[in-house]
């Protein structure tokens, strides 16, 4: 486990410089990392949104219960 680790830690190192000196990548990478986050908060936007249709759906169905 700690030969995995030590090995993920040197890529991402080498990663990191690969990047760092290549201007294309650089832009490339950050494009990606926004486009990653614009889709993380899609997803999360409509997750919200299902847990509130269905939370005022079971409001609405114990309102017509008590009545």
């Amino acid at each position: 486990m700690e030969k995995f680790i030590i090995g993920v830690a040197v890529g991402m190192a080498a990663g990191a410089l690969i990047v760092a000196n290549n201007c294309k990548l650089r832009n490339l990478v950050k494009k990606n990392q926004e486009d990653l986050m614009e889709k993380a908060e899609n997803y999360i936007d409509s997750k919200l949104e299902q847990m509130d249709k269905t939370s005022q759906n079971k409001k609405s169905q114990k309102s017509a219960e008590n009545n």
